[in-house]
Order: structure tokens, then C-alpha cells, then sequence
């Protein structure tokens, strides 16, 4: 009985192929295009191609809500490990300002950009001391709002190991001196240099 079935499938199958003829050489097969393009089936294509679709933002800097800093208050802040020296010389501002960001007058979502990328630069040139300025914001509508922002940011940026208030010189309370962590090329040369002397 099964063979009667496989006989009949290749009866109907050489039925259904009777009129087709194969493609001649040097000849192209003509391709049907749809001209309908529903809206659904558009939507599937743009969504395998990932049109529309937001690339993951590499800027992990928080737009949350930030504890509030007065707008008058000295900020500082050091991760463990950094000597106590090395902090002091930045709060009396003993290291050169080789990089500056300034924040006045720039919305959260603008100075998150600008500091992101600010860091970023400083660590791909090497540099290790920078300012940036956000301001006080003592007579914003939300007093201190961009200096809270800015102090949340440098705490929570893995490049950074040290932060504090800027001496009166370089903008006082309404600025903030910001070390970067050393570069793996940069370590490795210091760690040769003291094991050399």
C-alpha cells in the first residue's frame, strides 16, 4: 500500500511539472517584485534591517534624579587608594590645568554629552588634571542642579580618582579640579622608571 501511495505523489508531481520548461542558457529568469508593500510587512523588513532602532548609548552617565548639592558647599572627593599628597596638591591647586570644560548655561542632557566626552578625550591624550566649571546655579530656578549633576557624574565615571572645589583663581566653588586615572602605557613606564632607580 505504501508503494501505491509514493506512485501516485510522483504521478501528481510529473502531472503538476508537465508544462515547465527549464531556463535556456544565456537567458535570465525574470524576478516578480511585489508592487503592494503593506505597511506590515515593510515594518518586518525595516525591524530585521534594525531601521529606526537607537544604537545602545555608550554614555552610562545618569539623567536620574542626583542628591542636591548646595549650590555655596565645597565638593571633594578621592577613591581609596589615593594618597593623601596627591589630594592635597589638587585642593590647593598644584597641578596644571591641562584640559577645561566649561558648563554655564548648558542644559543636563548638553553637559552629560560634554563631560562624557571631555573624559573620554582626556584619557585617549594622556592627560591627568583638568577644570570643569558647571557653575554654582545659585539663582537657578533649581539652585546647584548642574553642580549636583557634575559631582554625581565625576563619582560615578571609573576614569576619574579624585575631585574637589577649585581655588577663588579658577572659578572657587562654582568650579572643580578633577584628576584622571593614569593610562595603562603611562603605569607601566612609571613602574619601569622606579624599579630602574
Amino acid at each position: 500500500m505504501k508503494e501505491d501511495d509514493e506512485l501516485s505523489e510522483e504521478a501528481l508531481f510529473l502531472a503538476a511539472m508537465r508544462d515547465v520548461a527549464p531556463v535556456g542558457k544565456g537567458r535570465k529568469q525574470e524576478q516578480r517584485v511585489s508592487v503592494q508593500d503593506s505597511p506590515g510587512r515593510r515594518q518586518r523588513r525595516e525591524d530585521a534591517m534594525g531601521v529606526g532602532k537607537d544604537a545602545v548609548d555608550p554614555n552610562f552617565l545618569t539623567l536620574a534624579e542626583v542628591p542636591l548639592v548646595e549650590p555655596l558647599a565645597p565638593v571633594e572627593w578621592k577613591k581609596d587608594g589615593v594618597q593623601n599628597a596627591v589630594f592635597k596638591k589638587l585642593q590647593q591647586g598644584g597641578y596644571p590645568i591641562e584640559a577645561a570644560l566649561d558648563l554655564h548655561r548648558k542644559t543636563v542632557k548638553e553637559a552629560r554629552v560634554l563631560l562624557f566626552n571631555f573624559i573620554a578625550t582626556m584619557s585617549a591624550r594622556d592627560r591627568r588634571s583638568g577644570l570643569i566649571s558647571p557653575g554654582k546655579g545659585e539663582f537657578s530656578e533649581t539652585p546647584g542642579r548642574l553642580k549636583s549633576f557634575a559631582v554625581h557624574w565625576l563619582q560615578e565615571h571609573p576614569e576619574i580618582i579624585a575631585f574637589c572645589s577649585a581655588q577663588k583663581q579658577h572659578g572657587g566653588v562654582g568650579s572643580i579640579y578633577l584628576l584622571v586615572r593614569k593610562s595603562q602605557a603611562s603605569s607601566e613606564l612609571n613602574r619601569e622608571l622606579h624599579e630602574k632607580g
